[in-house]
């Protein structure tokens, strides 16, 4: 087979409300918004990744993927999100130290109930 994808062009992360879940990721994520399109779909970008806020059936969190983003300190961006009232489902903490790096790993809850990772890598000392 000739199928090896270089990188994931679109991720699917389904929400409740879409205006609450549009604000929790253009206002405490930061992240760029692209545009919405009818009737409850909301685009954002992710350095090469594009999210797709999208509507979810049913009321109860559904298991799926964990979006895992990079960011410069994941104690202080855990704060950040804290701050903001999303839940905090593992306080950020030393996961693995790989060629020379620390890799620290929090997990908060986004406004719709998915798990939302927050990853640094920074020089081990």
């Amino acid at each position: 087979m000739g199928l090896n994808p270089s990188h994931i062009v679109q991720v699917a992360v389904p929400v409740l409300d879409i205006d609450r879940a549009r604000a929790f990721y253009r206002d405490v994520l930061g992240l760029t918004h692209l545009f919405d399109a009818p009737p409850s779909l909301s685009f954002f970008q992710c350095g090469q990744t594009r999210l797709m806020l999208g509507p979810r059936e049913g009321a109860e969190p559904v298991a799926g993927p964990i979006l895992y983003y990079n960011v410069p300190d994941a104690g202080a961006a855990q704060a950040d999100l804290v701050a903001a009232g999303a839940p905090l489902v593992q306080p950020a903490h030393l996961i693995a130290r790989v060629a020379g790096k620390d890799i620290h790993l929090a997990i908060c809850r986004d406004s719709e109930g998915n798990m939302v990772g927050l990853m640094s890598e920074t020089p081990t000392v």
